[in-house]
């Protein structure tokens, strides 16, 4: 029998996908999650063999619960199911040794293969998403142009970063309209929303 865990913010896409595993006779939903800080408890208490995590979780995204997931429970391995198939977020995934990714709008029966094939130590991904992975441009933004980018993303006001980085707020700003004008974004939301997309954040 597969022990699944099973991280979904939507009750009801998480109460229709336990409803339809719990159709298959070798797979058996033994914890459930509706936030990203759930994730890495329930795991310890529960010890599944596969973690299926959505990308998108209120409070710690499912992304870095999957890497936290790998280093406090190294012997479940993650299967992450979104609805956003970017090729940003199948690398992210891999970097924090995710086993598999697909997506939501996948006919019903591959998430049940997905999570034997995952379980049994292979790895899956959507081919195209794989190809689009691959392909996909590294960031022309520097380093530190990253960095503000980040802190930004992450709800930062121009005065925070300033005083994370140990820079002045002008300086922040100046960097702030570099990254605007290299991603050739409308504004600064934009251009978090053009690196969050490719995988840069």
């Amino acid at each position: 029998m597969i022990r699944v865990l099973l991280a979904e913010d939507m009750h009801l896409v998480r109460g229709a996908l336990v409803a339809l595993l719990g159709l298959e006779p070798d797979i058996k939903v033994v914890a459930e999650a509706a936030t990203g800080d759930e994730i890495v408890p329930k795991a310890l208490e529960h010890d599944p063999d596969v973690a299926v995590l959505d990308v998108e979780l209120p409070g710690v995204d499912g992304l870095t619960a999957a890497a936290e997931l790998r280093r406090r429970v190294p012997g479940c391995r993650v299967l992450i199911v979104t609805s956003y198939g970017r090729p940003g977020n199948v690398r992210r995934a891999f970097a924090a040794q995710a086993a598999g990714f697909m997506v939501k709008d996948a006919p019903p029966g591959q998430l049940a293969d997905a999570i034997r094939r995952v379980a049994a130590g292979e790895r899956v991904v959507d081919p195209q998403l794989a190809v689009a992975a691959l392909e996909a441009v590294e960031s022309p933004l520097k380093p530190r142009e990253l960095e503000v980018l980040r802190r930004f993303a992450d709800g930062e006001d121009v005065e925070q970063i300033a005083q994370a980085l140990f820079l002045s707020a002008g300086t922040i700003r100046n960097y702030l309209t570099q990254i605007v004008t290299t991603l050739h974004a409308r504004n600064r939301l934009h251009a978090v929303r053009i690196a969050q997309d490719a995988g840069w954040l």
